[in-house]
């Protein structure tokens, strides 16, 4: 047999093995469904609902478009190759080498078989020890995923934030929407470590400042039943950096889970019942985390478990004085482009998490 006909026929193999596995019939099937809702006269009177429905069926559209063209594609060079003798088929390398790079890329999802993989996440990013430096941090780790979100193809909301006193952000949490968000941002969960010169020191001294990355799959609320009883909802006026006024009504909402503590605050919406509804859908997200973790150990244990935000709990460093350098602790995969990484450039240390969650 032909070598380029064997790999291209191995291809084949998996490309239909994958798209059984991740169901790409039903994902068409919900297309479908989708599309006739979209058809309907009253679709846009929920807008809310209507932008949801519309963005799902576009992740769909792009993700089933992605697999069938392959398959198509692959279809089409084997008969190629099939049908043009071997010492003219150097011609056909510029399409092979088309083919294997978008197998490769789809094959990175077949490893995304988790059971919230496909989820939208959220992701709140909490500066830790290092003062300015570490809220600076934050807000650079905030820019950081924003720009990969962008590359992803993904919306990310940014539905909440804590500005500095001086500079930089106490806290964020970002909605991102997208095909397999949180499968893919999964692995960022953890201390986010930097070292560098720090811009907030006269004396121009190194500085090693840290900040918390949690991820969470996004969870419908009907999925997660809550007792109003347990919870405590306070309302503040929403504000931007330095507390100025975003608007002139209390419209911003804090909800407090009594029995665990957990908080979630909102207040990008101008409408105190939206932000309480997203307030709501996030905190269903984030019991529904607590709840899967209890079923890992004990609350005694699983407190002793608790990573803080400073030295020795890094999963990640990016190092940019004296040299330049982001590694992580976890996989061992590391890179000298610390600027390509800070823009967004996290695909490498996305696939080789994947890869070595596999293999745990």
């Amino acid at each position: 047999m032909k070598p380029i006909l064997a790999e291209l026929e191995r291809y084949q193999r998996e490309v239909a093995d994958a798209t059984a596995r991740l169901d790409i019939a039903a994902d068409e099937a919900k297309l479908a469904y989708l599309e006739t809702q979209m058809q309907k006269p009253d679709f846009w009177q929920d807008s809310t609902t209507a932008e949801q429905v519309s963005r799902e069926a576009a992740d769909l559209r792009r993700s089933i478009m992605q697999w069938r063209s392959l398959s198509h594609d692959l279809d089409s060079l084997v008969e190629l190759v099939e049908t043009t003798p071997e010492q003219e088929q150097s011609a056909l390398e510029s399409d092979l080498a088309d083919i294997r790079h978008r197998f490769e890329d789809l094959m990175q999802i077949t490893k995304l078989s988790g059971p919230y993989d496909k989820r939208p996440a959220i992701m709140q990013i909490s500066a830790g020890v290092g003062g300015t430096d570490a809220q600076d941090w934050a807000q650079m780790l905030l820019a950081m995923y924003t720009k990969y979100c962008e590359r992803e193809g993904w919306q990310a909301e940014l539905v909440d934030v804590s500005h500095g006193e001086e500079a930089g952000i106490k806290s964020a949490t970002l909605e991102v929407t997208g095909p397999f968000a949180y499968g893919k941002l999964r692995g960022e969960k953890g201390v986010h470590r930097l070292v560098r010169i720090s811009p907030f020191n006269a004396q121009s001294l190194r500085q090693t400042s840290f900040a918390l990355v949690d991820v969470v799959p996004e969870i419908e609320g009907a999925e997660a039943e809550i007792d109003p009883k347990d919870l405590r909802i306070d309302t503040y006026r929403s504000s931007g950096h330095g507390g100025q006024s975003v608007n002139t009504t209390d419209s911003a909402v804090r909800i407090t889970h009594i029995p665990t503590g957990i908080v979630v605050a909102i207040q990008n919406e101008r409408s105190q019942l939206k932000n309480k509804t997203k307030a709501m859908s996030i905190l269903a997200s984030r019991l529904a985390e607590y709840a899967r973790e209890q079923d890992k150990a004990a609350i005694s244990e699983l407190r002793g478990q608790l990573k803080s935000a400073d030295w020795g709990s890094q999963i990640r460093s990016y190092v940019l004085h004296p040299y330049t350098k982001v590694k992580d602790y976890r996989t061992g995969h590391e890179t000298s482009d610390t600027a390509g990484v800070l823009g967004g450039a996290l695909e490498p240390f996305v696939a080789a998490y994947l890869n070595y969650s596999l293999g745990r």
